[in-house]
């Protein structure tokens, strides 16, 4: 990805503060957004139905630009392209408040997951770099500020929902203090720059096939963690007949589970290795999902999903880092595996719910166990400085080509 310079160790701990700050300013846009959804459809006059329409645009513009991450990053080198990109997508904050209509809001909300999706593969490539600069993991912990950035906007956002703000004056404060927020934070990253002989990648390209196979357990990890964060609630309520409240709850501590497990996860990482932890992550997952399909109440069927968030919430983590050693183009690779898990994130809710409808929440939630186990099987890929027969066959191809 870029041309080799040497960092003090000193430089490399402020990059990683700069960029885990990068983190959590991606996620608090989302959360911003996520709870003004209620205001932006009654503005626009949505039914929830067409909702649920606009809502897979996100996921849908993600898709498409991603590609792009990679040669903006080999331009104009990583730091202006996160700088950049992020900018762009803490301004867009601000288009779907302003959407008057169903035609306007899919169509903000395709330049609003656009913007997300090619800024989230810059700051998770410059993740994987400084991680590699630093010989620590340090993924988990930037994952866990994405998260507590995620937590800060909610809140953020539920105080104005509370006093009744208006979202379109909300979402502009929100967007600009964000975008300076983002501005100084880049300032710190490490400014990578593309070796003069390097060839630029592609504009678009399909996924190279080392991102398929790292992106098969990032796929499994997501569909659990969409899975649960959309359905929890709505299981405990239906099938074990809980209050409202508390099936709420059930929703909230998953997302903290989540949080302070990729805080802690790096730890864990450095200490047993990433195969290993994911290993024993997707048990505790399966585990957990056995307890939701067989609790007889809601205490057990909430320490279950508590068991899902903890044993998943490295697997994306973990799956950005491993793609970003797997062959000669980080930020393709890297892109491959998040267009891959974005994918996930927009199949599971649509996936339980078609599988509810047809049989059962209960059998659902079988099939989420069953993916979790496959985070047992497929956890070695993830190895560091062990790379799939296609990455090395990658590899190889690029270095004989130079």
């Amino acid at each position: 990805m870029a041309a080799e310079t040497v960092f003090t160790t000193d430089r490399l701990r402020r990059a990683r503060h700069a960029v885990a700050a990068v983190f959590c300013v991606h996620g608090a846009v989302t959360g911003s957004f996520a709870t003004r959804i209620p205001w932006i459809q009654e503005h626009a006059g949505v039914s929830a139905g067409q909702l649920g329409l606009a809502l897979a645009f996100p996921a849908i513009g993600a898709s498409l630009a991603m590609p792009l991450a990679g040669a903006i990053s080999h331009r104009f080198g990583a730091r202006n392209a996160l700088r950049g990109l992020l900018a762009l997508w803490t301004l867009s904050l601000t288009l779907p408040s302003l959407a008057p209509n169903i035609y306007g809001l899919c169509a903000a909300l395709l330049v609003y997951g656009a913007t997300a999706g090619m800024s989230d593969v810059a700051m998770n490539a410059l993740g994987v770099e400084t991680e590699n600069r630093l010989d620590r993991s340090i993924m988990s912990g930037l994952h866990g500020m994405w998260s507590a950035g995620a937590l800060l906007g909610s809140a953020a956002g539920t105080l104005a929902a509370h006093l009744g703000g208006d979202a379109r004056l909300h979402h502009l404060i929100a967007a600009l203090a964000l975008t300076a927020l983002g501005l100084i934070s880049c300032q710190g990253v490490l400014d990578l720059h593309s070796a003069p002989e390097e060839e630029a990648p592609p504009r678009f390209a399909l996924p190279p096939k080392s991102a398929l196979v790292i992106g098969a357990i990032g796929f499994c990890g997501v569909f659990a963690e969409g899975a649960s964060l959309d359905w929890s609630a709505v299981y405990l309520k239906d099938e074990l007949g809980t209050s409202a409240g508390l099936a709420a709850a059930s929703t909230t501590a998953f997302a903290l589970t989540m949080a302070l497990a990729r805080l802690v996860g790096d730890r864990v990482v450095d200490r047993f290795g990433a195969v290993r932890t994911v290993r024993v992550g997707g048990l505790a997952a399966t585990l957990g999902g056995l307890l939701v399909v067989f609790a007889p109440h809601a205490v057990l069927a909430m320490a279950g999903f508590g068991l899902i968030g903890l044993g998943v919430a490295v697997v994306v983590p973990l799956a950005f880092a491993a793609a970003g050693r797997s062959g000669p183009n980080p930020s393709q690779a890297i892109a491959g595996v998040a267009t891959i898990t974005y994918t996930s994130g927009l199949v599971a809710p649509s996936a339980i719910g078609g599988i509810a409808d047809a049989s059962s929440l209960v059998v659902s939630f079988g099939l989420v166990t069953l993916l979790t186990f496959g985070l047992v099987l497929g956890a070695g890929v993830l190895r560091p400085g062990a790379r799939t027969t296609a990455g090395a066959a990658e590899a190889e191809a690029a270095q004989g080509v130079r």
